[in-house]
């Protein structure tokens, strides 16, 4: 890829980078805590931040354990549609939902919680997984000016990918800075993220290619 040239429009979203999601969480990402030192790096580079945070109530109804006999990672049907179940994780007010201990947040310009409606789940940091919630981000960075999105975080293949599909079809450019980000990998899914990325036209780029 060539080299990015960094402009007055664009700004960094860093996805859901919480201790549950990272190693010894509940639903830990393999490698997460590796990615934590690129993202700092680029918090620095980048004049504006966003963050998600994954923001559950007890018993939300993603969670395997509000579904009696329900294995983790097994599949349910929601009423908008496939929803894979998870273990608890990432519950308001516990350590897991908390930012992971590393990350050099506090320049963050906006927090966006998602995942606070105990009915839908919400994997990408403008809608809920009915893809007609809104999260409000959409409205919040066409109002501050912002056209180019550069998204990186926990996980490549889940939040990370829903949130950047969405940043383009909400009309923002959008780039992922994936060695920035750290995959689950459930049955191909970074593969299948990868193709999804170039029928999307949503860009594959690393952190050293950005200036």
């Amino acid at each position: 890829m060539p080299t990015v040239s960094r402009q007055s429009g664009d700004v960094l979203l860093v996805i859901d980078v919480q201790n549950d999601f990272c190693p010894g969480g509940h639903l830990a990402v393999p490698g997460g805590d590796d990615a934590v030192p690129v993202i700092n790096g680029l918090i620095e580079q980048f004049d504006h931040v966003v963050l998600t945070q994954d923001w559950h109530p007890a018993g939300h109804s993603s969670f395997a354990s509000s579904h009696p006999g329900a294995e983790p990672f097994s599949e349910t049907t929601m009423p908008y549609g496939p929803q894979t179940l998870w273990p608890d994780h990432c519950i308001q007010g516990s350590d897991g939902a908390v930012f992971h201990r590393a990350l050099r947040w506090s320049k963050a310009e906006m927090v966006i919680r998602k995942g606070f409606r105990r009915e839908i789940d919400s994997y990408s940091a403008f809608f809920e997984n009915d893809k007609r919630t809104p999260t409000g981000l959409t409205g919040y960075l066409r109002e501050r000016g912002f056209t180019r999105v550069f998204a990186c975080g926990l996980a490549f293949d889940f939040c990370v990918r829903f949130s950047a599909e969405d940043a383009r079809a909400q009309g923002f450019d959008c780039m992922v800075i994936e060695n920035a980000c750290r995959a689950i990998d459930m049955a191909g899914s970074a593969a299948a993220t990868r193709d999804a990325f170039a029928q999307n036209k949503v860009g594959l780029i690393t952190a050293s290619d950005i200036r």
